[in-house]
């Protein structure tokens, strides 16, 4: 049931995420004052050519992979899943890189989306018997076939010759070269997360069972592609523009879901605002404080300890 105290807390996140928005961009290198900004030509070149894309790009990747890692635990049935983990990111990855390398860039957010996709549903095909995929094999086939595209993902980058530092930092995620043209691209993880968001009832229906959920008018397999494709789709999209960045989609719905229940209707949502305000200030951080080291490696910091007490905490149940 979704309480007055819910909306509270939706409407705080959105408050903090939009004053955060307005923070970061008077952050960096260089501070700009707001009073300054349509006054000064150089100081509106920083905010609104360099800042203000990367603000907004920042946010859309963790809109999307928070909503995409709360739609994987809610699927798996596991505080554990997000697309890092089960091979999505890693599909994404290897066709954006593939793009890098060999067609110079051109046609990147396409082979990343083609490659997320392919990815994820070989999950899908290897877990799936007798018509059925239970979520258990579903994860450990996605944790599989993730280091077997990260085995491809390095060889391609042994042959890369020079460019393999440029890969390297890319793979690790950032935003140093966010432009509008990036926002645009991003703006189609706000399409996903609505999609993702009208499946809240069936994601709520789903935690009581496959056979109750079945019982109770929910396509099972149909929902699983469904949420699959989509969770590609968003996933393919932030890979493409920031590389791969681990943990937002694990961190955030676990710490939401303590603070605002297990309703997909209102934690969704809420993983959203959370999800883009923590990668927000992970950019800031890094952009401002380590001379533009890959935010990936700040998240992995912060996830990685995380997913090890998630481990032993279901290790002791």
């Amino acid at each position: 049931m979704i309480t007055r105290r819910h909306w509270m807390v939706l409407a705080l996140l959105t408050g903090l995420l939009f004053l955060s928005m307005l923070t970061t961009v008077n952050i960096g290198s260089t501070n700009v004052p707001f009073d300054t900004i349509l006054k000064d030509p150089t100081a509106s070149l920083i905010v609104f050519e360099l800042r203000l894309p990367r603000v907004i790009a920042a946010t859309l990747v963790g809109f999307g992979l928070a909503v995409a890692g709360t739609a994987m635990q809610g699927l798996f049935k596991n505080p554990m899943a997000d697309p890092y983990i089960i091979g999505t990111s890693s599909g994404g990855a290897l066709a954006a890189v593939f793009a890098l390398v060999f067609l110079g860039g051109r046609g990147q957010t396409l082979l990343a989306f083609i490659g997320a996709t392919l990815a994820t549903f070989l999950v899908y095909t290897i877990a799936r018997q007798r018509g059925r995929a239970p979520v258990e094999t579903l994860l450990l086939s996605g944790i599989a076939v993730s280091l077997l595209l990260s085995a491809v993902l390095t060889l391609i980058m042994w042959t890369a010759g020079r460019s393999v530092h440029q890969i390297f930092a890319w793979l690790w995620g950032g935003f140093p070269l966010a432009s509008w043209g990036d926002v645009g691209i991003a703006s189609l993880i706000l399409i996903g997360c609505g999609i993702i968001f009208v499946y809240a009832r069936d994601l709520n229906v789903l935690a009581l069972g496959e056979e109750e959920a079945t019982h109770l008018g929910v396509n099972v397999e149909r929902f699983k592609q469904v949420l699959l494709f989509v969770s590609s789709f968003i996933t393919a999209v932030a890979v493409s523009i920031s590389g791969i960045i681990g943990f937002i989609g694990l961190i955030t719905p676990h710490v939401m879901r303590l603070i605002v229940g297990p309703d997909h209707r209102i934690l969704i949502p809420a993983s959203m605002l959370a999800g883009g305000m923590i990668l927000l200030w992970s950019d800031t951080l890094v952009r401002t404080f380590t001379s533009e080291m890959p935010v990936g490696v700040l998240t992995a910091f912060l996830g990685a300890p995380f997913f090890v007490y998630l481990l032993r905490t279901r290790m002791k149940t």
